[in-house]
């Protein structure tokens, strides 16, 4: 919790507009739009739209989408994402430029995912920014925005108010690490579980998500411990308490355990505590004693410890630059 009682992460309302333009790619929009309706399931406030320059729209695997929204305004609290279309029909793209413009200038976040950065480089947003394509596509959209940085073997790039992805899936990494950024790990990683999806994050980010790592199995038992250790960050909690969330004895636990996730009980505990104070050290107003006692460590002592052991720096020094420092924006 934030120090005045209030959740860290706001379950703030947020328009997700998604632009759906001629021979679209049914899961470059469905799979991030999945992602984001099972948010809602778990408490967040994203109204999905579907908007368009046509009340019709043909996808390129031939299904026809009707009713369609025309453009509305987009104000600065709105999340455009553009699914990409097929690339054999790029030279036909008609992207609605001036509205992904204005989206722009009013600092609206503006994802999208494989080709539909192409859109983005008509309408002039990615001059200038890092950026990232299919990978079939990325010397293509280097002919078609000069100046933008277009890097390779990323899944998805931050660059300010603008998202590109990869691929169709990495649309889904996406949206969970955008997720994320909202409603915070917790409920991302409720949403990862739900999709049965091991979520990755970028790799320029210096570690990966404590929340999203190590779900990639599909023990039930081993689920709800994760839940519980996540829910309760502060708990130091013997085994005998985990066993029986587990409905398992403690020795058939801690067996299950390493063999679904790959790391001990105690390892992710850790890593999960440790996700919760890189949150907190950016709040100068907490000693780093208060601070461990939030993660459930013994003292100040055992944080810089672990913090040293899986960070690899200094907490004091990490602690000085980091409220200034996103994960998640981009970075070569």
């Amino acid at each position: 919790m934030a120090p005045d009682g209030a959740c860290p992460f706001p379950a703030a309302p947020r328009r997700a507009l998604v632009l759906l333009l001629p021979y679209v790619h049914a899961l470059d929009f469905a799979g991030p739009v999945q992602a984001i309706h099972e948010a809602n399931g778990f408490g967040a406030k994203y109204e999905l739209r579907y908007v368009g320059t046509a009340r019709g729209i043909r996808s390129a695997q031939g299904f026809q989408f009707g009713a369609v929204e025309p453009l509305p305004r987009v104000t600065g609290s709105d999340w455009v994402l553009v699914p990409g279309t097929e690339s054999a029909r790029l030279e036909e793209l008609k992207a609605p430029s001036e509205w992904l413009q204005e989206a722009g200038r009013n600092a609206a976040r503006v994802t999208s995912i494989c080709s539909g950065a192409f859109a983005l480089a008509k309408a002039g947003l990615l001059d200038g920014r890092l950026c990232t394509t299919h990978w079939k596509l990325t010397s293509r959209l280097r002919e078609w925005s000069p100046t933008a940085r277009v890097l390779e073997n990323r899944l998805y790039v931050r660059d300010g108010i603008v998202v590109t992805s990869a691929g169709e899936a990495s649309g889904i990494d996406m949206a969970l690490a955008l997720i994320q950024e909202d409603q915070g790990p917790a409920l991302a990683a409720k949403v990862a579980r739900e999709m049965v999806v091991y979520a990755r994050r970028s790799g320029q980010s210096d570690q990966q998500s404590a929340y999203l790592q190590f779900r990639a199995h599909t023990h039930p038992g081993v689920h709800r411990v994760q839940d519980w250790i996540v829910e309760h960050p502060d708990r130091k909690a013997t085994l005998g308490v985990l066993a029986d969330v587990a409905a398992l004895s403690p020795r058939h636990l801690t067996r299950v355990f390493r063999e679904a996730t790959g790391v001990t009980l105690i390892a992710f505990a850790h890593r999960v505590k440790l996700e919760v104070a890189r949150v907190l050290v950016q709040n100068r107003a907490l000693s780093l004693e208060a601070i461990a006692n939030r993660c459930g460590f013994d003292d100040a002592r055992q944080l810089r410890r672990l913090w040293k052991e899986h960070c690899g720096s200094v907490l004091s020094a990490e602690r000085r630059t980091r409220s200034n420092r996103s994960d998640f924006n981009a970075g070569e």
